[in-house]
């Protein structure tokens, strides 16, 4: 069983926002793989499905980004689910607008959302999708960024960056998680 994860915020005033790309990646998958996001329990929305004999969880936790880790301990208890079958889709501001880094483990790197699932999972090592988002460059506050809309600019290299997580996700399925890192990095 494989659990994929997207971290974001829910409600419509932080659905476009550069901290939700996590749950954009999420909501392709749900789309191409045909798993609807039809279950509520645990604190999160999620689908189960079937792809090439793999059952497959998509989920998106509803307990804001900062407590992520608090929806998704529970839902590993409940179905049994180990941290290598896991992996984190989620923003990067360390990262180029559009570019994606896969890690099997790492610290949190002041994320909030991955510093609350080293927390309850009590380890660093799972496997994670970065997605860039860059940095504010004007002097505006983090916050304010991260909570911010993509720019006109920056949304042709996040569509390619969702495309791009998702299709390591489908990999993922079939593949190691080090042979899908070695051809996305």
């Amino acid at each position: 069983m494989k659990l994929m994860v997207g971290l974001g915020n829910p409600g419509r005033q932080y659905e476009k926002t550069r901290h939700n790309v996590g749950f954009m990646v999420i909501d392709k998958l749900s789309d191409e793989l045909s798993i609807p996001l039809d279950r509520q329990k645990f604190n999160g929305i999620y689908g189960i499905g079937h792809v090439s004999g793999e059952k497959v969880i998509l989920l998106k936790p509803l307990t804001y980004m900062n407590l992520s880790g608090e929806c998704i301990r529970p839902l590993m208890d409940f179905y049994e689910i180990n941290e290598e079958d896991l992996v984190v889709v989620y923003d990067d501001l360390d990262l180029p607008v559009g570019k994606i880094r896969l890690r099997t483990k790492g610290s949190a790197g002041g994320h909030n959302g991955i510093k609350s699932m080293i927390h309850h999972l009590g380890t660093q090592e799972f496997n994670r999708i970065k997605v860039g988002i860059d940095r504010p460059n004007n002097g505006m506050k983090i916050t304010d960024y991260v909570l911010g809309q993509f720019t006109e600019e920056d949304q042709k290299g996040m569509t390619e960056a969702i495309d791009r997580s998702s299709q390591a996700c489908q990999k993922w399925i079939a593949q190691s998680f080090l042979q899908v890192m070695n051809e996305f990095n």
